[in-house]
């Protein structure tokens, strides 16, 4: 394991963030001088975790986030300061049950129990704006089909240059990087890895993509749906299983698609708890803009709203474009990258185990015929929706553990009160005569 001050002597970091994700995904951190560093690895940094959003009170003790060594990471952009991902405890209580990151790692144990490694990869889609937010930061990029559009990135290739640079430093394998389907849409890819490995790197690719957005006068943002009328940010997951002899449990050349028996039980549980994993997957109001979304200017939404599968076919919620893997295309740029990764890990073990089946697959264009997937169930319409979807589904909730469960409810319900209260421009300007 990783000794954090031999970390800092060697690296030459002065500082340490020893950082915690919440329900809401928000990054929260403490700026840790590493002289002081052994001594918070051992017993943590102290947070009041009701100054965050978790379901705990200004009566409850003190929430200690314990710096997690092996995943620690220099910041390339600022290499006297370490980012280091925390496992929540309370002082008075143990092992924090609704953190994210806890909720991934008993996932991860379950997987372990079974002989099992998840291994994932995310496509996290960002916009650059301007400072405000308001609109995209190049005025040039106009183009009706702007996805891959050569002129946009080079427009933007010290941003996204520097972010791969520190990628390709940090040894994540960075592989391609391209303008996506919006205008002032960008993608950047990574190797996939091991469950928490994904997670952590997600959680810190974010963080970075907005410090290097700030350091160019620029805003990046992970928004579901920044733009009314542009395609929204997905965040889609390829996910395949590993045997504890290094062989892929998914991959079998002589079935459909090359998906084994294993991959298809663990399909059919991604398939059987969607609509109960969208509160998480898409956790926003602002998330059923993209998965509800009318036409966009580039003419494809490029987003599910049916619990539909298929072959190498990106209309679907899921795609199978090789042997031995998946692509889950339903989850956004919001999504908690803890909880993506366990949503996922719960809803296909919960398969494996009733040997789930995933249903006929769907081999038509789900944008020009829908009526086709009349049987299949809908996606939530509205947060509000996905919230009850997500309390009535129990054996998704019951795996991902009541602690977890019943806060999550608590303040997404919350959450979206708060937005029905709310009064918009749209209301004024339709019924303010009425």
């Amino acid at each position: 394991m990783t000794d954090l001050a031999a970390f800092a002597r060697d690296k030459g970091v002065k500082y340490f963030m020893i950082s915690y994700t919440d329900l809401f995904g928000g990054q929260r951190a403490k700026l840790v001088p590493a002289a002081a560093i052994a001594q918070m690895a051992e017993d943590g940094a102290g947070f009041a975790g009701f100054a965050s959003w978790l379901d705990l009170t200004p009566a409850d003790a003190d929430m200690l986030a314990v710096p997690d060594p092996a995943s620690v990471i220099q910041l390339p952009w600022k290499p006297d300061v370490a980012w280091v991902p925390a496992n929540c405890v309370m002082s008075d209580a143990g092992e924090l049950d609704q953190a994210p990151r806890n909720v991934l790692r008993r996932q991860i144990a379950q997987a372990a129990d079974m002989g099992l490694t998840v291994k994932t990869g995310v496509e996290a889609e960002f916009f650059l704006l301007q400072p405000d937010g308001t609109a995209i930061s190049d005025p040039q990029d106009t183009a009706a089909k702007p996805c891959y559009d050569q002129q946009a990135v080079m427009r933007r290739y010290d941003v996204i240059a520097e972010i791969c640079d520190y990628m390709l430093e940090l040894g994540w394998e960075p592989y391609q990087n391209d303008h996506e389907d919006a205008n002032g849409q960008f993608e950047m890819n990574w190797a996939f890895d091991e469950a928490l490995a994904t997670a952590d790197k997600h959680s810190f690719f974010k963080f970075m993509v907005k410090s290097v957005a700030e350091k160019h006068g620029l805003r990046a943002t992970f928004m579901p749906k920044p733009l009314a009328d542009l395609t929204g940010n997905g965040c889609h997951v390829h996910v395949s299983v590993w045997n504890a002899d290094g062989t892929n449990a998914f991959a079998d050349d002589s079935a459909e698609l090359g998906l084994s028996a294993a991959g298809r039980n663990f399909l059919g549980g991604i398939m059987t708890h969607a609509t109960g994993m969208t509160a998480i997957t898409n956790p926003t109001v602002n998330s059923y803009k993209r998965l509800n979304a009318a036409g966009t200017l580039s003419g494809a939404t490029w987003a599910p709203n049916t619990v539909t599968w298929t072959g190498n076919n990106r209309t679907h919620m899921v795609r199978v474009p090789g042997p031995g893997r998946f692509e889950l295309r339903l989850p956004d740029g919001a999504a908690n990258p803890y909880l993506l990764q366990a949503a996922v890990i719960a809803a296909g073990l919960s398969g494996l185990r009733a040997k789930a089946d995933p249903g006929p697959r769907s081999d038509f264009n789900m944008y020009a015929e829908p009526e086709k997937a009349k049987e299949a169930a809908k996606l939530p319409m509205n947060l509000l929706d996905a919230i009850r979807a997500f309390r009535a589904d129990s054996a998704l909730t019951d795996a991902l553990g009541e602690g977890l469960s019943s806060a999550y409810v608590k303040l997404k319900t919350d959450e979206w009160n708060d937005y029905a209260a709310h009064l918009s421009a749209w209301e004024s300007e339709h019924t303010l005569d009425i």
